[in-house]
């Protein structure tokens, strides 16, 4: 990857997700076939389950991702299209699961399915997914493929057990929240986009430049994510706002707050994070204290840095309408305020 990281470019309209859509919108629509089909079971729940959160919306950025970068390989195949549906059920997986360590109520603007089906169904509905995704991987039959997903599946619930344990630990880092949201989030953007220049048989440049790209653009991407959480209302976030906050979750907007706060303020986070101050007083004090030390933005400072990152990591392809559509994607994932 290159040191020097090329500064996001201001543009005459708001950057988004069209070029990469109209990009893969008939590869996704192959993805959305195999993902129909392979949701299926002779156990109804299984589909209905599964059903509620695929079929709720969301971006499907990175099965997307894993179309981009084949195109931006030139690859003219179809084995990419099982492969991103097996990507979109690793994610989906573990937003089952999520949602029943969390306790969420909402998922994409609907009832979590953890509400409506129980936790017990939802984890298992969870593994069917991840078994599923095995079985795509499988009928790809490269180990390579193989082993960039598994590994990254491994690295996910790496980062989602540490994101566990650093819960309501007031005294996390920044390093160790990147190092989190590099697992829980990156791994699988990074994994994704990889495996594009394995199916098109490029070399392990191309390899690690798709790489970097889908990493840095999934930290950019989470880093947003967690901005919105104080800064956005339900309606455009698709959850309860101040879900991470009563979760006593350590996101880089409360790190920020409280390294920048003085003591009365610091004893505030103390208490919210330990779960003492969980009302929604507390929460408009919390997003008071965040914007009083400008945490979100430097929030969003960082995730264009990151955002950056990515786009020079591609600076090695041909121009291109992949080419074009990854960075926009990228200036778009910072730029969202949903």
């Amino acid at each position: 990857m290159s040191a020097e990281i090329v500064p996001l470019r201001p543009r005459e309209t708001a950057p988004s997700l069209g070029p990469i859509m109209n990009l893969t919108a008939s590869g996704m629509n192959a993805v959305n076939a195999v993902i129909l089909d392979r949701m299926q079971s002779e156990i109804p729940l299984i589909p209905a389950l599964a059903g509620h959160l695929i079929a709720g919306g969301g971006k499907r950025m990175r099965p997307m991702l894993t179309l981009a970068g084949a195109a931006l390989c030139d690859y003219t195949g179809t084995r990419h299209h099982k492969l991103a549906a097996a990507v979109e059920f690793i994610h989906t997986a573990t937003l089952l699961h999520d949602d029943v360590v969390d306790g969420s109520e909402l998922r994409r603007g609907k009832a979590a399915a953890n509400l409506i089906f129980g936790n017990p169904a939802t984890v298992l509905v969870g593994d069917f997914l991840f078994t599923r995704s095995f079985e795509l991987m499988v009928e790809d039959g490269s180990l390579k493929v193989l082993k960039i997903l598994s590994g990254a599946s491994s690295v996910i619930s790496e980062g989602e057990v540490d994101q566990l344990t650093a819960a309501r630990q007031i005294e996390t880092s920044e390093e160790r929240y990147l190092s989190i949201i590099g697992a829980k989030t990156a791994a699988l953007f990074a994994a994704a986009t990889r495996i594009a220049a394995v199916v098109a048989e490029k070399g392990e440049a191309e390899e690690r430049a798709l790489d970097a790209y889908g990493r840095n653009l999934g930290i950019a991407f989470q880093l947003v994510d967690d901005a919105m959480d104080y800064d956005s209302d339900a309606g455009e976030m698709g959850k309860g706002k101040g879900d991470d906050f009563r979760e006593g979750k350590m996101t880089l907007p409360v790190i920020l707050a409280y390294a920048r706060g003085n003591e009365a303020e610091r004893a505030f986070w103390r208490a919210a994070i330990a779960g003492h101050r969980t009302t929604d007083a507390d929460l408009a004090q919390a997003i008071d204290l965040i914007r009083q030390h400008d945490a979100v933005s430097a929030t969003r400072e960082r995730a264009r840095h990151y955002a950056s990152r990515a786009i020079d990591s591609i600076a090695g392809f041909p121009p291109s309408e992949a080419h074009a559509a990854m960075i926009e994607a990228a200036e778009f994932a910072v730029a969202r305020r949903a």
